[in-house]
């Protein structure tokens, strides 16, 4: 492993960085094989940390909230559970002209295995997944909020397209 996993000498990240820094490039990775742009956002005052931009009619665009984890939980074989911060909540479910969702790159446990370099391949372990909250309703809760992540939103270059096609028509929801 390169300089930074696992607490090496001299790394400047701490977990929850690289965390950070790996679900920006996994959204990078997946948008650049899609063929789409993304911007980072300089400051995070609106939940929003990256925009993917399209071509094609109406120029689509969606705005995403990046979270990484290696507590990804499971319900009912259907969904993953996450606990989203009540502010990060508030802001997604907010209606907006560009459609927002949440991205969880899902790690495994031992921060070794997320990322191995070989001269064949460059392998990133596990994947991500989003969720709209658009509508969602009020909540009293003061720290976090559960959300569910529905499995079958698996965040890849063909479920990006996905995405991008129903910013295009304004049917996330």
């Amino acid at each position: 492993m390169g300089s930074g996993q696992g607490g090496v000498s001299g790394s400047l990240l701490a977990s929850a960085d690289r965390k950070e820094g790996l679900s920006r490039a996994y959204l990078a990775a997946v948008a650049a094989s899609a063929g789409y742009t993304l911007s980072a956002m300089d400051f995070d005052r609106d939940g929003i940390d990256v925009q993917v931009r399209a071509g094609g009619d109406m120029r689509p665009s969606l705005d995403v909230q990046l979270k990484a984890t290696v507590r990804l939980g499971e319900d009912a074989g259907e969904a993953f559970v996450y606990s989203l911060k009540r502010r990060n909540y508030d802001l997604l479910r907010l209606p907006s002209m560009v459609p927002r969702i949440l991205v969880v790159l899902a790690l495994p446990d031992d921060e070794t295995t997320w990322v191995e370099v070989s001269d064949a391949c460059l392998v990133m372990r596990r994947c991500a997944y989003w969720t709209t909250l658009a509508g969602r309703p009020e909540t009293s809760n003061k720290e976090t909020v559960t959300v569910f992540i529905p499995k079958r939103n698996r965040l890849d270059p063909d479920g990006l397209r996905e995405l991008m096609e129903r910013a295009r028509t304004g049917t996330i929801a």
